[in-house]
């Protein structure tokens, strides 16, 4: 199993700030992007202004 990293997720949902902690392997805006489709399903909600950093 890959090393994971605990990391805050900071978004926009259908414009609404909003964040997410997630296991990520690398922190890239790819993975998280995975991670909240994985939260929210697949919708047609939108999804914007990810940024990814190591949660403390």
């Amino acid at each position: 199993m890959a090393q994971t990293t605990k990391y805050v997720i900071k978004y926009k949902f259908n414009g609404e700030r909003r964040f997410e902690f997630a296991q990520l392997e690398n922190g890239t805006e790819a993975e998280a992007k995975a991670a909240l489709t994985a939260i929210h399903g697949e919708t047609s909600d939108i999804i914007s202004d990810i940024s990814v950093s190591k949660a403390l």
